[in-house]
């Protein structure tokens, strides 16, 4: 017997963020000497924290205050950090025409950039000429705006999730039908024909706009203890409770026995009505997809009736196209 093959995928990601860096009053930060620096707020990426400095005289004396330098620094503890960035001096003209420094070009040839610990930098001692800088749409009303972009480099291992746990179906529906079966809690009484259904308000209103409204609307009435049902068999209603609770269709043969002179078809007819009536969508297609199911020469013209009355789209046509076979109605074809 051979063993499963094993397998491992080590896979290497960038994690990105951005910050967007404002430098207002820039004529006012000349001067201030070579080496000296503006920074930015510190801003997380990739679970390390980074700031923008900006030197108005640049970073090194050697270039006499020639270059404005910009760099993005490590802000917080950690070791052997690999990144990539980007720096970006945006044009105010509007014309788009941005300055991009992008590390992430070169990546592929270069590699990331490894920040040994906390305070290493990356980033450029002559990023712009200051005399040119000063005369630019990169500088508009003594202010600069620079977008700055962090790749963290991380590294991560992929394997077989051999673990196999069994979730179990739902049981909502049952154990909401044992609370309807035992009679616990219920706080509302149905009489329908000579028969009395019991049920709980705030479940049937959960299910059906209609008994919403009527215990808990407007002009609702969430004391109601007993209804008076019109023009619904108990059979149905009995059918129609049982669905809000276990959001299945009974079995229709149980229902149907229990009435001899109803068959299966006639039951879910007016179940289907029933469904229409308290705006329970989905037992109005489980009814519809019953009733197509079961269509015959003796049901097809009571339930295309019905389908036009209670606006079932599919059922009719189902129906139309039924009756569009003569061998369905039990005529011959034409020989």
């Amino acid at each position: 017997m051979t063993a499963a093959a094993s397998w491992s995928r080590s896979v290497t990601e960038t994690v990105r963020g951005s910050h967007q860096y404002t430098v207002k009053g820039f004529s006012m930060a000349k001067g201030v000497g070579a080496g000296r620096y503006v920074s930015s707020d510190t801003f997380a990426v990739g679970g390390y924290h980074w700031a923008v400095y900006l030197y108005p005289d640049g970073k090194n004396p050697e270039d006499n205050a020639n270059y404005v330098s910009v760099f993005v620094a490590l802000a917080s503890d950690g070791a052997d950090v690999r990144a990539l960035f980007e720096l970006t001096l945006l044009d105010q003209s509007g014309r788009g025409r941005h300055k991009v420094h992008s590390h992430f070009d070169r990546s592929l040839q270069a590699g990331p950039y490894t920040l040994k610990y906390r305070g290493s930098m990356w980033g450029y001692k002559r990023f712009y000429r200051r005399s040119l800088l000063e005369s630019s749409d990169f500088l508009k009303d003594d202010c600069l705006v620079m977008n700055c972009t962090v790749g963290v480099v991380k590294n991560r291992l992929e394997t077989p999730k051999n673990i196999h746990i069994n979730i179990p179906p739902s049981d909502m529906g049952r154990c909401f039908n044992n609370l309807l079966n035992l009679r616990i809690g219920c706080d509302v009484s149905f009489e329908v024909g000579d028969e009395r259904v019991q049920a709980h308000k705030w479940i049937l209103a959960a299910r059906s706009p209609v008994f919403k409204a009527q215990f808990f609307g407007p002009i609702g009435n969430p004391d109601l203890h007993t209804v008076i049902v019109e023009d619904v068999e108990p059979l149905v209603f009995k059918a129609m409770v049982n669905f809000i609770y276990s959001d299945e269709l009974p079995s229709i043969h149980e229902l149907a026995g229990s009435v001899s002179t109803w068959t299966s078809t006639v039951v879910v007819q007016h179940l289907l009505a029933a469904a229409d009536r308290y705006g329970l969508d989905r037992l109005r297609l489980l009814c519809e997809e019953k009733l197509c199911d079961e269509l015959t020469a003796e049901t097809v013209a009571t339930t295309l009736a019905l389908a036009e009355q209670h606006h079932c789209t599919q059922l009719k046509s189902a129906c139309l196209k039924f009756t569009a076979v003569r061998e369905n109605l039990g005529e011959q074809p034409y020989g």
